[in-house]
């Protein structure tokens, strides 16, 4: 795990900086100024990742999990110059995006029909989204070879943090008046280009990314079982889009862009929570298929529990931190009153994100495996159990009804995943340290509230994420909650010759 755990919290780190470029991004689409943009605006900003999170998932054709699958047989077959994977992967990704061009301008007359009123920047900006929706899917590409390649910090810092810093110098632009929210439009359109010519560049001039037009060896005696994990994963990988990002659709179309915009505001609180998981995840990816390739279950039960009781603790330690200060927050920052009325979702959405961790890197466990069909079949329990009842809460009560959707919606994904890894290959991966985590969690965060909640401004923002942190920090050292803090404090006393 020394391993894993180095690269996931060196990623982390990278992530959660490019978290702050972005909390500058979000102060200046959201503070109240003469340059500020307005929700309408900031919502469409919102509409493009969704939009182009599905045109990713349709053009991929579930390409990228392949990559990260198979690699090691081609690592272990091949010289790095015959390796044709990245190859057939990228043609695979042009293929699927040009069918998705053909489908978005089949379907360019029902955006008109449904969003033309209450939403109309996203059909005056619609077909914007595809050079973004086409960066996306070959920065994603790449990605998923760093993932294999096990050098994920670099493809992390340029999807958290590169990709972040390009957005704020564009929105300092407008912001202060330097160019048009159209010339914005345009410029932003073309991000995820940028950061995909840099990541294949590095790849590139590092001599890890080769396109051999000869079919290999390695690829002719795996081709149909590739083609049989891409078709069912394709399946899968458009279920699982459509699940996370059909809210923002449906908000659109029934209270508008500006309703979009605070339920990203809420979204975005809550993503601090899962930074730790989506690194450990990127990281763990290339281990996990090494250990199936090699039958080493007791490596991936032990990965699999580790990550169950560090993530828990992880997203109670960030959960609490971001509630206890998120309302004075909004009014230390001068934040447009709009985005106070999301307060609500981000809790729902802080506890959707703490299940999720807590129930460690299940997707990941089952990808990886030779059950990775599983994940096209559970991806389907979610999609048919999510979409209407994302309609109906949302048409009835509003994104407080989303958020109510998605809770109980990845409650049901996570329970049955668990529950197929328990009776599989019985990965039971709690004991009574996850159930003293809450505890933990629970009285920390009521002994701040209760005794520094009656503090306003900076001072007491800081007091109690000082407070709440110590004692978090504390309770898993002195109730050895997790194997990884005793290691981690005999790492640090070594290296810096504490005895």
């Amino acid at each position: 795990m020394g391993s894993i755990r180095r690269q996931t919290i060196q990623s982390s780190i990278l992530v959660y900086i490019g978290f702050f470029i972005g909390a500058i991004n979000l102060y200046y689409y959201t503070r109240i100024g003469n340059g500020a943009f307005t929700p309408e605006q900031f919502g469409l900003t919102r509409i493009f990742f969704d939009f182009s999170q599905n045109m990713y998932a349709f053009g991929s054709l579930g390409i990228i999990p392949v990559i990260y699958k198979f690699y090691p047989y081609y690592k272990d077959n091949l010289e790095a110059h015959e390796i044709d994977l990245m190859t057939w992967a990228l043609a695979v990704s042009f293929i699927g995006f040009l069918l998705v061009l053909l489908a978005g301008y089949w379907f360019q007359p029902f955006f008109v029909q449904h969003f033309s009123k209450g939403s109309k920047l996203i059909v005056d900006y619609y077909y914007w989204m595809f050079p973004f929706a086409m960066g996306m899917l070959l920065f994603s590409v790449m990605e998923g070879f760093c993932w294999a390649l096990q050098k994920t910090v670099m493809s992390n810092f340029l999807k958290e943090t590169g990709l972040r810093i390009l957005t704020l110098i564009i929105v300092l632009l407008y912001y202060f008046r330097y160019i048009s929210f159209d010339q914005f439009i345009h410029c932003f359109a073309f991000l995820y280009l940028a950061i995909f010519a840099i990541v294949a560049w590095v790849l590139y001039r590092s001599k890890k990314l080769h396109f051999p037009l000869k079919v290999s060896r390695v690829t002719k005696k795996f081709k149909l079982k590739m083609f049989s994990m891409q078709a069912l994963i394709f399946g899968g990988t458009c279920i699982a889009s459509l699940a996370a990002t059909i809210d923002s659709f449906i908000i659109a179309k029934f209270q508008g862009l500006a309703v979009v915009a605070v339920f990203g505001v809420a979204q975005y609180a809550a993503n601090l929570i899962q930074v730790p998981q989506r690194s450990i995840q990127s990281v763990s990816a290339g281990v996990l298929s090494r250990a199936w390739k090699d039958k080493n279950m007791p490596e991936i039960k032990r990965i699999y529990q580790r990550s169950c009781i560090n993530l828990l603790l992880i997203a109670l330690f960030l959960f609490g931190n971001i509630w206890l200060n998120i309302q004075p927050a909004l009014e230390a920052l001068n934040i447009q009153k709009t985005y106070e009325s999301g307060l609500a979702v981000v809790f729902i959405l802080g506890m959707v994100r703490i299940i999720d961790a807590g129930t460690g890197l299940n997707n990941i466990v089952i990808g990886t495996s030779t059950y990775w069909r599983f994940d096209f079949l559970s991806g389907v329990v979610l999609l048919a159990f999510r979409l209407p009842l994302t309609y109906y809460l949302i048409k009835n009560y509003g994104i407080i009804g989303s958020a109510f959707a998605e809770l109980a919606a990845f409650a049901l994904y996570n329970f049955i995943r668990f529950e197929f890894l328990r009776r599989k290959f019985g990965m039971q991966p709690f004991n009574q340290n996850n159930l003293k985590a809450l505890v933990l969690g629970i009285l920390s965060f009521g002994l701040v509230a209760l005794l520094m909640g009656q503090f306003s401004g900076w001072s007491g923002m800081i007091g109690r994420s000082l407070i709440f942190s110590s004692l978090m920090i504390i309770g898993v050292i002195k109730g050895n909650l997790t194997p990884d803090a005793a290691q981690m404090i005999a790492q640090f006393k070594t290296k810096w010759g504490i005895k």
